[in-house]
């Protein structure tokens, strides 16, 4: 459980350094760069709903939003998870959790590879940031999980 528990610290190290960056550049495709930003911030969103067993169908997994709206979701997801994974045990990360997807068809996972999932989620997106900001002649961000832990 504490893996999992570093693993969401990183997760929200790595959006606000991604949610700072973009809120102090301006580049040809700093648009993509929010939407898969907020992509990131609403797929969080929507697995801490069906990790709770709320009909997640009609959230939205891909929006055209705002960064003030991505500085909320930040925050929020944040709050979410760390309640959320203050009140589980190891015990209970292999209990199955069933959920239907955006298009409403139904699957199974156990707690412990959804957590897994959604900290990992981010990353692969992070990265499309990244280049988009490389592409804007930018730095990208370094989000890895050894800078976090230094």
């Amino acid at each position: 459980m504490e893996t999992i528990r570093i693993m969401f610290e990183h997760l929200n190290w790595a959006n606000c350094r991604i949610l700072k960056t973009l809120q102090t550049t301006d580049g040809e495709n700093q648009k993509q760069a929010i939407r898969l930003f907020s992509h990131i911030l609403f797929a969080e969103h929507v697995w801490f709903t069906r990790i709770n067993r709320i009909n997640s169908t009609k959230l939205p997994i891909w929006a055209d939003v705002d960064l003030e709206a991505c500085v909320d979701l930040v925050e929020q997801n944040n709050k979410n998870f760390k309640e959320f994974l203050t009140t589980k045990s190891d015990m209970k990360l292999d209990q199955f959790v069933l959920y239907k997807n955006s298009t409403g068809k139904e699957f199974s996972n156990s707690l412990r590879d959804i957590l897994t999932h959604v900290a990992l989620h981010g990353q692969y997106h992070r990265g499309q940031i990244n280049l988009l900001l490389r592409v804007d002649g930018m730095e990208p961000i370094n989000t890895d999980f050894i800078t976090f832990r230094r």
